[in-house]
């Protein structure tokens, strides 16, 4: 028994701070984020721009690092204790799979081309739906946290 709670804390304590790290990169395009909703100036296009392109940065990382490693690692997680976890997330994964398409296609919206005033303001419009994507995300995000990982902290806590 003992032998079993060390293999799973091998296998699965890094997973906790993976997330750890995952959760202060959501802070920092938080901060990204709440830095631009509250922009009114929208003729300050240059300054503006560059704190959308800080954003889709952060804003691309913060996913990549969703999809190629958070939730690989819970999904290894979910089919190691192989109790009910995989079925949980093959029915949320779909619908975080829309949020994911609202950040790129958010992302692409940026280009090398001058930002007009016009343009701007078309942004921060899109910038709103995003904030509503990024909201529902984040509760997706944590659910899977609590119920693939969390939920199997005291098989992988320190003894």
């Amino acid at each position: 028994m003992l032998e079993n709670c060390r293999n799973a804390r091998e296998r699965w304590g890094g997973v906790s701070e993976l997330i750890d790290r995952w959760l202060l990169a959501r802070q920092e395009l938080l901060v990204h984020y709440c830095d631009l909703s509250g922009e009114n100036d929208f003729t300050q296009t240059e300054a503006l721009k560059q704190k959308f392109i800080k954003l889709c940065e952060v804003l691309m990382d913060y996913v990549s690092t969703g999809h190629f490693e958070i939730y690989e690692q819970l999904v290894k997680e979910a089919r190691e204790f192989n109790d009910g976890g995989l079925e949980l997330a093959a029915k949320v994964y779909p619908r975080i799979e829309k949020t994911t398409e609202v950040a790129l296609n958010f992302n692409d919206q940026l280009d090398s081309t001058e930002l007009t005033e016009q343009d701007v303001s078309a942004l921060f419009e899109k910038l709103s739906h995003l904030g509503e994507n990024l909201e529902t995300r984040f509760e997706m995000e944590d659910f899977l946290i609590e119920h693939l990982h969390n939920v199997h902290s005291d098989k992988v806590a320190p003894a």
